[in-house]
């Protein structure tokens, strides 16, 4: 009989701490959409024509799928990877439905595309019947290997979930669990195991509810001689800086100290000592915020307000300059924000665009030496990657 990739939860007798969102009250600043200066206006008019001019293609399949999203790519020798999550039966995004997958394709020829399904809602997880299924992402684990991540209710619990793809080969490896560690707690990075861990170690958190996020976004830092990779994570209202040195176990940082009203995706960037991090809230403000987190002092900046239709954000670090993209009116707008990293308040945007299309959760990556390329949702009907030149809008 094969033996369960879960283990039981850390037993606590201490109580779970909840935080109740607040509204921020006194920022540093607030940037306004209407902030946008007429340059960036005309940089945004000129971006959302050349990401029509310069789409490489659209990564959904055709053939079966009613409805993708929340895409993550990389280019590795000369072979494009993207991974979402579909859905098949309908045009919904629902997790009852969906497929995490991973599909790659040469540069020069992306009309020939290989999709991989990782794993589907009614899949036997461990003996367990697979419920639903939510955000997949990837990662870089060495020279041959990507590890793919995605979110899975398996059984009564969700849990963050991966599984190896071997490059050379072109095959993937066995479904694994994630981990967590609060302090010297160490769980499954699941819901129930993320409250064990916070509530062993006397530390609250606001209210989870639905799936549990890891943001696709890793930037890494030498600590101690080991290389950590950081990024965001979140369930519901609670979000938290998380690092891994291997992408399968990873350790609970840190989260916002002041009163805030945070939900869902959470953009982190980490620059020598400091975690740069913007994050979407309620929809009872139209402001997201941004922040900073000195890894040697353990401190929070006070916020600054962004305005923002509340969607997923991305950092990209270009020519040693730190940029935010986002959704400051709504997702069929995109803005670039320059990060003022040694005064958040002096951040500006560089950059406002109407889009040709709706422009969902972007990603930003680097496509090559040359230059960046960002994926993105349109409608949630596609999957779609175009190049850029970013220095055209900085």
């Amino acid at each position: 009989m094969q033996n369960s990739i879960f283990s039981p939860d850390h037993i606590t007798e201490k109580p779970y701490l909840r935080i109740e969102g607040q509204e921020i009250q006194s920022p540093a600043a607030v940037i306004h959409a209407a902030d946008a200066s007429e340059s960036a206006l005309a940089r945004g008019r000129a971006f959302a024509a050349e990401m029509e001019e310069r789409f490489i293609a659209d990564f959904e399949n055709r053939l079966t799928d009613k409805m993708v999203h929340v895409s993550t790519f990389m280019v590795i020798d000369g072979i494009i990877y993207m991974t979402y999550y579909a859905n098949t039966q309908n045009a919904a995004e629902n997790p009852e439905h969906q497929t995490a997958r991973l599909v790659y394709c040469p540069v020069d020829t992306p009309e020939h595309i290989t999709f991989l399904d990782i794993q589907t809602v009614g899949d036997i997880c461990s003996g367990e019947r697979v419920n639903l299924v939510y955000d997949t992402i990837m990662a870089r684990k060495d020279a041959d290997t990507l590890y793919i991540l995605w979110t899975a209710k398996v059984g009564d619990t969700y849990y963050r979930l991966y599984r190896p793809f071997c490059l050379s080969t072109r095959t993937l490896g066995e479904i694994g669990v994630n981990r967590l560690q609060v302090g010297n707690v160490v769980n499954d990075f699941s819901t129930t195991g993320i409250l064990s861990g916070l509530a062993e170690n006397g530390i609250g958190c606001k209210q989870m509810y639905s799936d549990i996020g890891i943001m696709q976004k890793f930037t890494s830092r030498v600590e101690n001689g080991v290389t950590y990779y950081y990024t965001g994570a979140y369930s519901g209202d609670c979000n938290m800086l998380i690092k891994s040195r291997d992408f399968i176990t990873w350790e609970y940082v840190s989260q916002p100290s002041f009163p805030n009203l945070s939900k869902w995706e959470n953009a982190v960037y980490v620059l020598d000592n400091k975690c740069y991090y913007f994050v979407r809230q309620h929809d009872t403000t139209k402001y997201g915020f941004l922040t900073v987190y000195d890894l040697e002092t353990d401190t929070w900046e006070t916020p600054v307000l962004v305005e923002d239709c509340q969607s997923r954000s991305d950092f990209i670090l270009f020519g040693g300059q730190l940029y935010l993209f986002h959704a400051p009116i709504d997702r069929e707008h995109i803005g670039i924000l320059k990060i003022n990293t040694e005064n958040l308040a002096d951040s500006r945007i560089v950059m406002q665009a109407k889009m040709h299309s709706s422009c969902f959760y972007p990603f930003i990556q680097y496509f090559d030496e040359t230059g960046l390329a960002m994926s993105y949702t349109v409608a949630r009907q596609h999957i779609r990657l175009a190049r850029f030149t970013m220095e055209q809008y900085i």
